[in-house]
């Protein structure tokens, strides 16, 4: 892996679980360290976050919330107390314009020659006084990083260059450390089985897969197994016995205690936002039905491994599972090309590297 001669800070709204193995592994390779600024999500926001960083420095940002929807806005507190303090060579920070700080990060960066480099998932385009503000930081940016490859066009339509944009497909997961898996010819019991792994809440949309796969023939109808736990089971369990009663809802499992459930499904279904497990069921050899979420699925998601529903309704993913059931050689064909893609594109090792690259090309 590349190597960073150089102390580098990076700010982010919040620090997800989730992101604490990528940050660890980035401060690998900053040979003068990694300090992470990050603050805590609004009340009631549906978002696991930590405090705690194995490899780099975290340092806890107050984040001010200011008002709600689309006229959201915050402020971290202690931001130019952190630069001060901690003196990074090179700084990465969110292209969010809802951050009323941005500007005296940049500010304080560039008035010493240091270079700023923005990561995000593209051009706002919900809130034209958010849209026109993100304009503005994104001309004073030395490089960004993008998502997903059509975040990096947005960026160069804004007038980026594009030797300066980067994209970092959005990862949660290690390269795999094992084969993949080889799934039978034909369905155990002769029924196709469907897994769901997540938190229990309504973004995620189970409600709709229950719904869609009620719609099914009964001859076509498939196992479901639900792993997860939060506040939306109950709700779910009593629309399960009602309308589909062969959905088992195992509660929530982490690390190797998913494998077994892994190994057991033929095709992964998350039609909702989120998916930490998208990546961990394409590592398992299995292909994917997802929602269109943020727009990073399709870094992740192709009609090589899967599919990306093009609307929330219940009928297009009954339509769309019918489709995957009917072809199993396709299915396992599929299953592989999930391997070979968080195999060889997505993972938190490429990730890194893009990371690196950008730093290195802007501390020239």
């Amino acid at each position: 892996m590349s190597m960073i001669p150089a102390r580098v800070g990076l700010q982010q709204r919040l620090l997800p679980e989730y992101r604490a193995e990528f940050f660890d592994i980035l401060a690998t390779s900053c040979l003068q360290g990694l300090s992470v600024f990050a603050g805590d999500p609004c009340v009631n926001e549906p978002v696991e976050t930590t405090r705690s960083l194995s490899i780099a420095h975290y340092q806890h940002a107050v984040n001010l919330h200011l008002l709600r929807g689309k006229a959201y806005f915050y402020y971290q507190l202690g931001l130019l107390i952190w630069l001060t303090r901690w003196q990074p060579q090179a700084l990465i920070i969110e292209t969010n314009p809802r951050n009323l700080s941005n500007w005296l990060a940049i500010n304080w960066m560039h008035h010493r020659r240091r270079p700023v480099i923005g990561w995000g998932l593209g051009v706002s385009s919900s809130n034209p006084l958010a849209s026109s503000i993100q304009h503005h930081i994104l001309r004073k940016l030395d490089a960004v990083i993008a998502y997903s490859k059509p975040a990096a066009q947005q960026y160069i339509d804004a007038g980026l260059h594009p030797e300066r944009v980067f994209v970092a497909a959005n990862a949660v997961t290690r390269r795999p450390s094992t084969q993949p898996l080889e799934k039978p010819a034909a369905f155990k019991t002769g029924v196709p089985t469907l897994l769901f792994v997540g938190r229990l809440q309504p973004r995620k949309r189970v409600d709709t897969l229950l719904r869609a796969l009620s719609a099914l023939p009964k001859s076509e109808q498939p196992h479901l197994i639900i792993v997860g736990d939060g506040p939306d089971r109950s709700r779910l369990e009593q629309l399960a016995w009602s309308i589909y009663p062969q959905a088992l809802f195992v509660g929530a499992r982490y690390g190797a205690d998913l494998t077994p459930y892994y190994q057991e499904a033929d095709l992964f279904v998350l039609p909702g936002t989120g998916g930490l497990a998208v990546q961990q069921a394409m590592a398992h050899t299995l292909p994917v039905i997802v929602g269109e979420a943020d727009g990073t699925q399709s870094e992740l998601v192709r009609s090589e491994n899967g599919w990306i529903l093009p609307d929330p309704s219940a009928q297009t993913l009954t339509r769309v599972i019918r489709d995957a059931l009917s072809d199993l050689p396709r299915l396992r064909r599929m299953g592989l090309a999930s391997y070979r893609i968080v195999s060889e594109e997505v993972n938190l090792e490429s990730m890194v590297e893009t990371f690196v690259q950008a730093l290195r090309t802007v501390l020239r």
